[in-house]
């Protein structure tokens, strides 16, 4: 097979000659007005995948939730709130918190500003609240209670974006955070909230993963319209809950999930008591129609498949897809038919729920890298966004290891463990694709200081997250070479904290069993020191790539030695084609 070599330039200029334009354009402002990702719909509906195990659908019983926060330019940083007791009279401000809100740290970040915002409401404190660790929401408590959180718009009609409601969903997780013992009290105490003081203002229908080391439930919870007050009388939210079996895993890929509900089954289900009378007012459902209540077609319908919408609604079916092959259920099944969750065709582990996180539809139709689209590296990442040409639109698969997520986050509630012990937040900066997770223990009672800084737009070398978009940007320039690296990384960093996961467990354990403190020590120490290791190797990993591929050349460091990429045949004849380029005569004799 015939190779050939094409100068750094040439590469660059083939790209953009075969693109039709530059191939990384875009605003990098993703305000609504202007986000190149999604049409003519609100870009807040297509950030965020939530996956949801039930403890006897995974290996280890283990109930587990993820967040890949998908927004693309919001404040990644995290927190870790002490737990704290409170006297009589003390109260709790509350806050609105947009959840895509990013500062300048010139200015002070998200979390340094929160007080700006204050709403003028406050709460009366319990006399114990609970600490936990957060980030662009509560992701998990000192009792175990985790939440995963997917934007999923609602119809125009109940939208409020009025600053009557005082909640919004990312204040609405930090008070379950501090007042929840179990998902099921996490629910009531985020519905009766809301019901009471209003919700929407900068969020619209938003969905939650709520679980503990029991179960995990799916939550979602709208606005009632412009028109609500505090003095209606009415509930300022309308929202329902429905539980996973403890055998199945679900997904909410920006979609709603709940369809018709059963309130007389407590066990499967919560609502608010305008579940159906709001939706009838609003003429959103008819219930002389013959046909029963189902809730997302009532306030979220979404009327496509992965195949009718060109792929840009393919996470839906690929998580099926993954999961629960055995159903054979086709691409062009309508998403609004999928079942709310399934009994997978194997248990779950840790490593397969990261494998899904990962997950970039590869070997279908819907592979994001296949022919010109991954240019000659087969990167995921060239287009990872719809565009329009010469007056039509096109759709690019929108797939679940998007390229701009802030972070990823896989939560472990784990029985048979004190809490401090059983409680993990798996999390990993930027892309998960190229990142690592890293185990951060309930029993922490810090964080890293590189988890509280940085932003998009001004590199900190202080900051954590910039290390793992230095390894990141390093790995898109020669992809299908670069990623190999970076998987060899990953197993000797991530693979080997999963794997240590049960030693870890057990030092803790003896330790708690005589001192509870000395155990939080060692979960401290244990998380910290990885974090900073993991962070330093992803820095070295960054500038090995950089060496390696530098002027897209290989360089082989040992060697001290420099050689050609060689790019497929596929590749080269199209570059011929499009260039009009005329093969060299033979030297005459």
């Amino acid at each position: 097979m015939r190779k050939r070599f094409v100068p750094s330039f040439f590469l660059f200029a083939a790209l953009l000659a075969l693109a039709g334009g530059p191939i990384f354009s875009g605003p990098q402002d993703q305000s609504p007005a202007v986000c190149p990702t999604c049409g003519d719909e609100d870009p807040r509906l297509e950030a965020c995948t939530v996956v949801m195990v039930g403890r006897l659908a995974s290996t280890d019983g283990s109930v587990m939730t993820t967040h890949t926060c998908d927004c693309g330019s919001c404040d990644w940083t995290f927190r870790r709130i002490p737990a704290a007791d409170h006297k009589a009279g003390d109260v709790r401000k509350i806050y609105h918190i947009g959840q895509f809100d990013a500062m300048s740290p010139a200015l002070g970040l998200k979390w340094d500003r929160v007080g700006d915002n204050y709403t003028g409401l406050d709460l009366p404190q319990p006399a114990h609240t609970y600490g936990y660790i957060h980030g662009d929401f509560g992701y998990m408590n000192d009792k175990q209670v985790s939440i995963g959180e997917s934007t999923l718009g609602n119809v125009p009609k109940i939208e409020n974006t009025t600053a009557a409601p005082k909640f919004d969903i990312t204040m609405l997780t930090l008070i379950a955070m501090e007042r929840s013992a179990t998902a099921r009290e996490a629910i009531q105490v985020m519905g009766s909230l809301a019901e009471k003081y209003g919700y929407g203002f900068t969020d619209s229908g938003e969905m939650l993963a709520v679980a503990d080391p029991k179960e995990v439930w799916l939550f979602e919870i709208m606005p009632v319209g412009p028109l609500w007050t505090p003095t209606s009388g009415k509930p300022g939210a309308v929202w329902c809950a429905q539980r996973i079996p403890d055998d199945h895993v679900a997904v909410c890929p920006n979609e709603s999930r709940i369809g018709e509900i059963d309130l007389s089954n407590k066990d499967m289900f919560m609502a608010s008591p305008n579940v159906v009378s709001l939706a009838v007012e609003q003429k959103l459902y008819n219930p002389a129609g013959g046909k029963p209540f189902c809730w997302k077609r009532a306030y979220s319908p979404n009327e496509t498949s992965a195949v009718a919408s060109g792929g840009s609604r393919v996470r839906m079916w690929r998580f099926y897809n993954l999961v629960a092959p055995s159903l054979n259920l086709g691409p062009e099944t309508p998403n609004m038919d999928f079942p709310v969750s399934v009994k997978p065709d194997k248990k779950l582990s840790l490593k397969d729920v990261i494998a899904i996180v990962r997950d970039r539809c590869e070997g279908t139709i819907f592979d994001p890298a296949r022919g010109l689209q991954g240019g000659p590296f087969g990167n995921p990442n060239f287009l990872p966004y719809g565009f329009t040409l010469d007056g039509k639109k096109y759709n690019t698969s929108r797939i679940i290891s998007v390229n701009r997520a802030e972070y990823v986050t896989v939560t472990q509630a784990r029985g048979g463990y004190p809490d401090p012990i059983g409680g993990i937040v798996w999390l990993a900066w930027g892309h998960q694709d190229t990142s690592c997770f890293m185990p951060l223990y309930n029993g922490m009672t810090e964080i890293p200081r590189g988890f509280e800084i940085g932003d998009h737009w001004e590199v900190d070398r202080d900051s954590t997250r910039w290390a793992f978009d230095y390894t990141d940007f390093h790995t898109q320039v020669i992809y299908s070479e670069a990623i190999k690296d970076v998987r060899a990384a990953q197993a000797r960093w991530e693979t080997s904290a999963i794997d240590r996961t049960p030693i870890i467990d057990q030092n803790a354990l003896d330790l708690y069993k005589k001192d509870p403190a000395a155990a939080a020590r060692y979960l401290n120490d244990y998380c910290m020191d990885n974090a900073a290791a993991i962070t330093s190797a992803w820095w070295k990993l960054g500038d090995t790539l950089l060496v390696k591929f530098n002027k897209l050349w290989i360089y082989d460091a040992k060697a001290r030695k420099r050689n050609p990429l060689i790019f497929p045949d596929w590749y080269l004849r199209m570059l011929v084609e499009q260039n009009g380029l005329k093969p060299v005569e033979p030297a005459k004799k």
